[in-house]
């Protein structure tokens, strides 16, 4: 399986509620090119099928979201699946997932 579709496969398996870092998907595919792990957010043909909103930073910062509506709409969406968003940040220690 094609490096991309591993990382969207394990992306799928993040619960609503949840969050996951670009760090934590790229070692859950073994690969320490977590700016491939970005990229391949980037061009996310499926935001609807494949969550690209619920990937995040190391720090728990929201980072960039290229579907429409943007950074505002990443956080619409994450609060919509229960995920708190204070001041650009989600709390990692409640809301990541580790796969």
């Amino acid at each position: 399986m094609e490096l991309k579709q591993k990382i969207y496969s394990n992306l799928k398996k993040v619960p609503k509620g949840k969050v996951i870092t670009y760090k934590e998907l790229g070692k859950a595919v073994n690969s320490k090119a977590y700016r491939f792990v970005g990229t391949c957010m980037k061009e996310n043909k499926y935001p609807k099928e494949i969550p690209c909103y619920k990937v995040v930073l190391s720090d728990g910062r929201i980072g960039n979201y290229s579907s429409s509506g943007g950074v505002k709409s990443k956080i619409k969406k994450l609060e919509a699946d229960g995920i708190k968003v204070v001041n650009g940040k989600v709390d990692l220690k409640e809301y990541l997932y580790k796969l």
